[in-house]
C-alpha cells in the first residue's frame, strides 16, 4: 500500500522520534493511555461511553430545539493539536441534530483577496444566525499558533491579532452570541500513535497533511505558541476550556457536557448531564505540554 507523503510519518517514528515515545507506543495495548500525566490509565469502557453519550445527545436535541424556539446563537470554537480529536468530537455533537441548524465551518487557507482583508473579516459571514449552532473546526486562532509556528505570518501581524481578538470576541458576546472556545490537547506519544494509524488506514489518510508531517518536528514550538495563546486570549467573556483528549471517549463526553452545562436551555435534565470531570475539562491551568 502506498503511504501518504512517502511514509514520512513512519520514517519519523523509526529515525527521529525520541526513544521513550517509540517505547511507549510499542509496549502499549490499544486501550492504554500513553501519557503518564493523564489522570486515567486506560480509556473509558465502550458500554459506559455509549450510555453516557446517548443521554447527552438527547440533551443536545433539546438544546437545538431551545435555540430554534428562542433564536439563540451559539458559536463553538474547536482548536487543538493535530490529531487531538476535533473532528470526531464535532461529529458526536452533530450526530442527531438537524443539519440545517448545526453547521460546521472549516475554512481553507485565505484566498488572495481574503489575504488583503481585515483578518477577522472572512469569519464574520459564518457566525450563527438566530437559532443556529455553528462549529468552527479551527478558527481565527490559526494566527496565534499554526501561522506563527510555520512562519505564515509576521510577528507584527500576530501581535496585531492579539491586540484585537479579545475585543472582537467581546463584540460578539455583546451582540448576544454564545461563544464557547475549546482547546483539545493530546500527549506527544498519543499524537504520533494516531498519525501512524492514519498513515496506514486508507480510509483515514485524507486526514493527513504536510502540516501534520512537519509539525511532528515542531512540538516545542507548538507548545510555546499554545501556552502563549491560551494565556493572552483567556478572558472572562470568552474563556478557554481545555479538554485533555488522550482518551477520545472521555474528551467527547466532557466537551458535550460542558456546553450543556454552560447554556440554560429548556427541559434540561441534570441527571443526564452528570458531572464535569475537572481533570479532563477545565481552564488553561490543566493544559499539559
Amino acid at each position: 500500500m502506498e503511504l501518504p507523503f512517502d511514509g514520512a510519518i513512519s520514517a519519523f517514528y523509526k529515525d527521529a522520534a525520541q526513544h521513550d515515545l517509540r517505547e511507549a507506543i510499542d509496549r502499549a495495548n490499544k486501550d492504554d493511555i500513553l501519557s503518564e500525566s493523564y489522570p486515567h490509565a486506560a480509556r473509558m469502557k465502550r458500554k459506559t461511553y455509549e450510555a453516557e453519550l446517548d443521554a447527552l445527545q438527547i440533551e443536545l436535541v433539546k438544546l437545538q430545539a431551545w435555540a430554534k424556539e428562542t433564536g439563540a446563537r451559539v458559536a463553538m470554537v474547536f482548536e487543538g493539536r493535530d490529531a487531538a480529536g476535533k473532528g470526531g468530537t464535532i461529529k458526536r455533537f452533530r450526530e442527531y441534530l438537524n443539519p440545517r441548524g448545526a453547521r460546521v465551518v472549516a475554512l481553507s487557507k485565505p484566498s488572495d483577496t481574503e489575504s488583503t482583508q481585515w483578518y477577522f473579516q472572512r469569519y464574520i459571514d459564518h457566525l450563527p444566525s438566530a437559532g443556529e449552532l455553528v462549529f468552527f473546526d479551527r478558527s481565527w486562532y490559526n494566527r496565534g499558533v499554526v501561522e506563527h509556528v510555520f512562519g505564515f505570518c509576521e510577528s507584527e501581524q500576530r501581535e496585531h491579532f492579539f491586540s484585537q481578538v479579545a475585543d472582537f470576541e467581546k463584540h460578539l458576546v455583546d451582540e448576544g452570541i454564545h461563544i464557547i472556545k475549546f482547546w483539545l490537547n493530546v500527549g506527544r506519544a498519543e499524537q504520533l500513535r494516531r498519525f501512524l494509524g492514519r498513515e496506514n488506514d486508507p480510509l483515514k489518510q485524507w486526514k493527513l497533511s504536510w502540516i501534520d508531517v512537519e509539525g511532528l518536528k515542531r512540538w516545542d514550538a507548538y507548545s510555546a505558541a499554545i501556552k502563549d495563546t491560551l494565556t493572552r486570549s483567556h478572558t472572562d467573556h470568552a474563556p478557554w476550556t481545555v479538554i485533555r483528549s488522550d482518551d477520545k471517549r472521555r474528551a467527547r463526553l466532557e466537551a458535550i457536557r460542558h456546553v450543556l452545562t454552560r447554556l440554560d436551555y429548556a427541559r434540561k435534565s441534570p441527571a443526564a448531564l452528570g458531572t464535569v470531570d475537572p481533570k479532563i475539562c477545565g481552564g488553561p491551568d490543566i493544559w499539559d505540554a
